[in-house]
């Protein structure tokens, strides 16, 4: 967090100072770049419920109490143009979820702590350089490995026990800013994350309160990075 502090201070010291020196100018000339990532996520579900022949929708019973996550990872990244790069992110998450069902009386809460080996391909967008900062989107396609989903578990929620599958797959989309520092840059992102497919692994009872009426259950997240490059 003190580095974090550090940077923040130095970028706001050149904007508001009239300073016009250009840090690192040729950083963005080469083909292949690295660096590391360290971030905060919150995650939550989208469910679709099932519906009744008459199309009416089964009752909407679960809510979900997100948390506040961490997330590290790397960056690997190939410049395709002047403003075009394509980047890969591999790095971990960790996350809690709290599932609640509304309409029960008793057992009706699941802790969901996750732990994410997440691998993003993105392609980045820049805007023209403007002394030491550059605006950017980017959006992209990633995967996912659970390796806290416990898909093949036999134990379901009869005892106490939420399964999810291991694999999922998403797509991505962001917003961020390059700060040229002196030393490297820091780019500061958020982004939004949607899986695509259906990740609950569903109890043996086809009436259980926690999965009878779910007909697709998807994560989403939003997440907050810092780079280092």
């Amino acid at each position: 967090m003190i580095g974090l502090f550090l940077c923040f201070s130095q970028a706001n010291a050149q904007l508001f100072s009239g300073e016009s020196i250009t840090n690192l100018e040729n950083i963005d000339r080469t083909r292949w770049s690295w660096g590391y990532y360290l971030g905060f996520n919150t995650y939550d579900f989208d469910f679709d419920y099932k519906k009744y022949k008459s199309d009416r929708v089964f009752s909407k019973d679960i809510s979900i109490e997100r948390g506040i996550g961490f997330n590290v990872g790397l960056v690997g990244n190939l410049k395709l143009s002047e403003n075009f790069d394509l980047r890969m992110e591999p790095g971990v998450s960790f996350n809690t979820r709290i599932l609640q069902i509304t309409k029960a009386d008793q057992n009706t809460i699941r802790e969901i702590n996750s732990t994410y080996v997440h691998i993003p391909l993105l392609v980045k967008f820049s805007a023209d350089r403007l002394n030491n900062f550059r605006p950017f989107v980017l959006a992209g396609a990633s995967t996912s490995l659970n390796l806290s989903s416990n898909e093949k578990n036999p134990d379901d929620n009869s005892v106490g026990q939420f399964r999810m599958k291991t694999n999922t797959f998403y797509y991505e989309v962001g917003v961020g800013i390059d700060l040229y520092l002196y030393y490297f840059k820091f780019s500061p992102s958020l982004r939004g994350i949607f899986a695509i497919n259906d990740e609950l692994v569903r109890d043996a009872d086809p009436n259980s309160i926690y999965t009878g009426n779910i007909e697709q259950m998807r994560s989403r997240g939003i997440f907050l990075n810092f780079t280092f490059q």
